[in-house]
């Protein structure tokens, strides 16, 4: 009965403090109700003490901010944490009035302002962001989007090809699946990611895709405000990430429906902007165009700052502001170092730099609970580590190629081109040399049927541009005569040095024969690095192996299966290549499994929190 009294008296309480007098501020009604509520349930056994605050937690965290000071001004040292929790992170008031080109992201220019007014870890004031995301591309698109609220549920009429995974999905019908237990949901799936949460929102966006059928998604999708994690996503390029740097006119290697992200379909899309697919593949700029629109129809923008540049990330403790220390531990292989911070309140410590439009660059200093990275991989080329690998006629990525290209400065007359890497990036350089009638010398460690090499893994229909390639390297190497003229392939060779005069040395591997050869120019396309400069010792303390490099293929980050979260590193989580998922099918189940870690540990605060503010 007096339950029933209260919730009447607060559904019609005056929520707008701006009613009360000036003269004399009084506490808002539902601020007394409420408080008078929880002194009341004190006296019920402690299950049903919480009660009250389960049905009065929303009204109170919808309160403005003079609710939230008069609190403090009653309470101010047993309430100041639950205050400054109240008090709203708002990036909307920060970023959305002000739009960056083609209105994709915030304006940095006020975004810096703000982040440099954060103050310094000491401030007792200080306000930190909940979670920092670093790098724009789809794997921050996608997470941007599950934290703005949106949850997956499984659609009650449909039926997935897996009779175990449907009966799992059918227990708990109404129950979002970011809500549910991501390992009971995973077991026993296969598919062609190592990370389980990655196989299994693959397999209910788009079920058997491996089996070549074209089956409609099981997932539904709900907005639901009340879940949402304010966030802030920092990238250092145009919404959409690395795709914006590839030439717009190359394909990509996976079907154009496997680049789509959530509850909003690719070919839809493709067919609004009067595009088509080619072999069921996209170009590379429909796609980077695609993961634009898909922020700006989410409503995802104001997430986004782009034009941003992080330096660094490390854990500062809030009682010294004193940044933690990272010592090199004896038990750690090779003097390993390794994040050590005390047990005390914490938070990550972001700083960069932001470039405006007119080209200035501020630098800022930002906090947050929790970091996550979604860097991706090729921000730093390899090298192969030889002599003269830095001379100015030596490049590591296809951007001067390109301009070449572009200005004709080379022919079938001048010296060959060297192109060294036995993978889809050679290729596709192969291909652009011999359009632009320029002659290629191409260089690779492994021979040409080695199953291991990536033409010999894909479908020839698919993929003729790439076959097409391949039969170059079969029929034009330095053994045989082939019909392709301005081509020679070197299988089974490596490089050596290069020299001043343009001259490379390169060695067969079979027979340890030396060659020189005049070069125009020299590419290096062997893959690329993740660059995590911005962590203490890039980042090897996280990696699997501490004693080597971060490497996406060979050493990605260490973390936990079902959360992303680093096993060396609690509250610093991974996504896409720096976990080993290359694939954008596969990077949005670790968005998944970020979201639900992020929400079940917010879940749990808050349940903590409201405990201990109805017991005092």
């Amino acid at each position: 009965m007096l339950w029933s009294m209260c919730l009447i008296l607060l559904s019609h309480s005056d929520l707008d403090p701006s009613s009360q007098s000036a003269k004399s501020p009084q506490p808002p009604r539902v601020f007394v109700l409420s408080h008078a509520l929880a002194a009341f349930s004190l006296s019920f056994p402690l299950p049903l003490r919480l009660l009250p605050g389960f049905l009065i937690t929303d009204i109170i965290r919808k309160h403005t901010q003079e609710s939230v000071q008069f609190a403090g001004s009653l309470y101010p040292n047993r309430t100041h944490s639950r205050v400054k929790q109240l008090s709203p992170w708002c990036l909307t008031q920060q970023t959305a009035s002000f739009t960056g080109k083609n209105g994709d992201c915030a304006c940095v220019p006020e975004l810096g302002k703000t982040m440099e007014e954060t103050g310094s870890s000491s401030s007792p004031g200080i306000s930190p962001i909940p979670v920092v995301v670093i790098g724009n591309g789809p794997s921050a698109i996608c997470l941007s989007y599950l934290l703005s609220g949106y949850r997956p549920y499984f659609k009650e009429s449909s039926i997935h090809p897996n009779p175990i995974l449907q009966r799992k999905l059918e227990q708990n019908l109404g129950i979002s699946i970011i809500e549910q237990d991501l390992e009971y949901l995973s077991e026993g799936l296969e598919g062609r990611s190592h990370n389980p949460v990655a196989v299994l929102f693959d397999s209910l966006l788009r079920p058997d895709a491996d089996f070549g059928v074209s089956l409609e998604s099981v997932l539904t999708w709900r907005r639901e405000p009340d879940h949402r994690i304010p966030h802030l996503v920092l990238g250092k390029g145009p919404l959409g990430g690395a795709w914006h740097s590839i030439e717009g006119s190359m394909f990509t290697l996976s079907l154009g429906d496997w680049m789509e992200l959530p509850d909003l379909p690719f070919r839809d899309w493709m067919r609004l902007k009067r595009r088509c697919l080619r072999n069921d593949r996209a170009m590379t700029s429909d796609i980077a165009s695609y993961y634009q629109h898909y922020a700006r129809v989410k409503g995802l923008q104001e997430h986004f700052a782009c034009g941003t540049v992080v330096t660094s990330v490390r854990r500062v403790s809030l009682d010294s502001s004193a940044e933690s220390q990272v010592n090199v531990s004896a038990d750690s292989p090779a003097g390993a170092r390794v994040f050590r911070h005390s047990t005390s309140t914490s938070l990550f410590e972001v700083i960069g730099s932001s470039k405006s439009e007119d080209g200035s660059e501020k630098a800022f200093r930002i906090f947050a609970e929790k970091v996550v990275l979604a860097t991706g991989m090729y921000d730093s080329p390899a090298w192969l580590g030889v002599d003269g690998e830095d001379l100015p006629f030596v490049h590591h990525t296809t951007s001067e190629l390109d301009r070449t290209l572009k200005e004709r400065e080379t022919g079938l007359n001048s010296d060959p081109i060297l192109i060294i890497g036995g993978g889809l990036t050679a290729a596709d350089a192969i291909i652009a040399a011999h359009h632009g009638n320029v002659s290629v010398i191409h260089v690779f460690r492994r021979g040409v049927n080695d199953p291991g090499l990536i033409f010999n893994q894909l479908p020839k229909v698919m993929y003729p541009e790439y076959h097409k390639v391949h039969q170059m390297m079969i029929q034009q190497s330095c053994t045989t005569t082939g019909p392709y003229e301005g081509y020679l392939s070197l299988p089974k060779h490596r490089m050596l040095a290069f020299t001043p005069d343009r001259k490379c040395i390169i060695e067969d591997l079979m027979s340890a024969e030396k060659k020189v050869f005049n070069v125009s120019m020299a590419f290096i396309l062997i893959g690329s690095n993740p660059n995590l400069t911005l962590l203490p010792d890039c980042g090897r303390s996280l990696a699997i192996n501490p004693e080597l490099a971060v490497n996406s293929k060979r050493n990605p980050l260490d973390v936990d299966c079902y959360t992303y979260e680093c096993v060396q590193e609690r509250g610093l989580y991974a996504l896409g290549p720096l976990v080993g998922d290359h694939f954008v099918r596969f990077l949005q189940g670790g968005a998944l499994a970020v979201a639900r870690s992020l929400l079940k540990e917010r879940q749990g605060a808050q349940f903590q929190t409201d405990r201990q503010l109805l017991i005092s």
